[in-house]
């Protein structure tokens, strides 16, 4: 093109000197121009979605990783086939002999609250919440219970914070035909409070069939030392032994 009269006229490009570069957009517009085309939602409609990418990603790299582990193990793919196998066995059995993980008990559960209340009340408490199928809570309520009446029979002293585990002990010592019954209940009062365990329905009726036992059960008495002054056999001289 030349400009002839301040217009601008078309020349042919024949007309051009060979000597003459070609005329050619600059290589930025040209850039600037082609990524603004392609940024429109037309060119967009089938792309994959982000989840799509992330999938895609993911079984890239697991695909990298047993390629890597294949080549490191011996007999290749199979190799690695039959190592992953017995490792799930391994586990499989694991499982089967020591059952589901539980969570050990934090710390010791203290028994009561800041309100005090009754054997009775206890166990009513316990009643109710065993009605309702609730036996956890049942369990909970049952042993504060059977604590309670020990100390209102002035078995065990009363004592704020005592957990199961020392009231268990306490009272081993003054009823020892029922101390290892008073040791599981306390574990089985722990185990539901902290320890994440659930209890059912045979927890509670051995723990209120314990109550039961230990209301018609007399402490042990300290034994009396033997008098030294019991009656000695005496014999005369001479008789006959």
């Amino acid at each position: 093109m030349t400009r002839s009269g301040g217009a601008l006229t078309a020349v042919p490009t024949s007309w051009l000197s060979a000597d003459e570069p070609p005329i050619t957009l600059p290589r930025d517009p040209a850039r600037e121009a082609a990524r603004r085309e392609l940024s429109k939602g037309m060119y967009h409609e089938n792309d994959p979605s982000w989840y799509e990418r992330a999938q895609d990603a993911f079984w890239d790299w697991l695909d990298k990783v047993f390629g890597a582990a294949s080549t490191a193990t011996p007999g290749g793919t199979l190799g690695l086939v039959i190592i992953v196998l017995a490792v799930l066995a391994l586990l499989g059995a694991l499982w089967w002999r020591l059952g589901t993980p539980r969570r050990a008990p934090a710390s010791s559960a203290v028994l009561f609250d800041d309100r005090p209340r009754s054997a009775a009340e206890h166990r009513a408490a316990a009643e109710a919440q065993a009605a309702r199928g609730h036996w956890n809570q049942a369990v909970q309520e049952r042993m504060r219970a059977v604590v309670r009446s020990l100390e209102e029979r002035a078995l065990l002293d009363v004592r704020p914070g005592r957990t199961a585990d020392e009231a268990a002990s306490e009272a081993g010592s003054v009823l020892p035909t029922h101390a290892d019954r008073l040791h599981t209940a306390a574990r089985d009062f722990d185990d539901v409070t902290y320890g994440g365990r659930t209890a059912d329905e045979g927890t509670y009726r051995r723990l209120a069939s314990l109550d039961t036992d230990l209301e018609r059960t007399k402490p042990a008495l300290a034994s009396s030392t033997p008098s030294t002054t019991s009656t000695a056999r005496h014999t005369r001289p001479g008789a006959a032994e």
